[in-house]
């Protein structure tokens, strides 16, 4: 195989990968559903839902603690999702030799 074709193949592949993560969408959640937090591909925060239930004016550390915890959840998903992809993609880059 040349190497030019080989090139073209590994950057189509890139572009179907961008924009599979780019449609890429998490949910991160935090205390049992308390707090989500929905990303996407690209770690961008799309939205933020908070259950009434987890807001106590007199604990406000919890809820910031939930917040975290969602948010390393939903970007825990996107690195796994990303591995998973760049994976597959190495994988068809070499099976095709």
């Amino acid at each position: 195989m040349n190497i030019n074709k080989m090139m073209q193949q590994a950057q189509a592949m890139q572009g179907r990968v961008q924009a599979e993560l780019d449609a890429l969408r998490v949910e991160g959640l935090a205390g049992g559903g308390l707090v989500r937090i929905e990303m996407s591909g690209a770690k961008e925060v799309l939205s933020v839902k908070v259950d009434p239930s987890a807001v106590d004016p007199a604990d406000v550390e919890t809820l910031q603690d939930l917040f975290l915890a969602a948010l390393r959840d939903a970007s825990r998903q996107v690195d796994e999702a990303v591995r998973k992809k760049t994976s597959a993609m190495l994988g068809g880059m070499l099976g095709g030799r």
